[in-house]
């Protein structure tokens, strides 16, 4: 097969699978074509859809490739459903980037780095399907220990976790951003789970996480 008979293939493979779907699989499925030739195909495809601006287009994220809807036209695609952002709390936005950047860590260690009890939003987190049981560490008492999940990598747009930026990275955004506080504001309490902050998947279709209800956490923890 060459080019053009297998772009057709891969669009199809791609609109059927519910989930991101790997290159690897694609090569599975097409037997007998080179995998040189399906990539380029694959990124003929891409940018066909780029390059014509339709309602949707392909792009690669959590290790493989999904149809989501172009992000200029998502106005309107929250209007047709009648949502509004996926919100998510600061203290659940800052245990998720501890789970993200420290994983595979435990409830316990999440904790001692926050210096608050979790239990509630890391329950809602989970709810969001953001994180998920990874296995247990071997220590007294087998605690569970917690990673991110492929919706996690979806909601983000992020391929993989080494698509993360860096804490340096990180650290020099939040300086560049410190002046421009409002004179008089008080700075953030990271503790507290009251304000909401947005994040946002980019299309319809992208298998992120669905908007979950409160955190029931104890007297003594966050709000998620």
């Amino acid at each position: 097969m060459d080019k053009e008979e297998l772009k057709p293939v891969i669009e199809s493979l791609i609109f059927a699978s519910d989930t991101a779907v790997t290159f690897d699989r694609i090569c599975g499925v097409i037997e007998g074509a080179d995998k040189e030739t399906i990539k380029s195909a694959l990124a003929e495809l891409i940018e066909d859809y780029k390059g014509a601006r339709r309602g949707f287009v392909i792009e690669e994220v959590a290790g493989g490739y999904v149809f989501r809807t172009n992000h200029e036209f998502a106005p309107w695609i929250r209007r047709l459903f009648k949502v509004g952002p996926q919100k998510i709390s600061k203290a659940a936005m800052e245990s998720l980037a501890i789970i993200a950047y420290k994983q595979p860590l435990t409830r316990g260690e999440l904790e001692a780095v926050r210096g608050v009890d979790s239990g509630g939003v890391v329950a809602t987190l989970m709810e969001k399907r953001l994180i998920k049981i990874t296995g247990r560490k071997d220590a007294p008492g087998r605690p569970v220990v917690y990673g991110t999940t492929k919706e996690f990598l979806e909601s983000f747009d992020l391929n993989d976790l080494a698509c993360l930026p860096s804490l340096k990275e990180m650290q020099r955004t939040e300086e560049e951003d410190a002046p421009q506080r409002t004179v008089g504001e008080a700075p953030e309490n990271n503790s507290e789970g009251g304000d909401n902050l947005k994040a946002e998947s980019g299309g319809a279709h992208s298998g992120g996480p669905r908007e979950g209800e409160p955190d029931r956490g104890g007297p003594t923890g966050d709000e998620g």
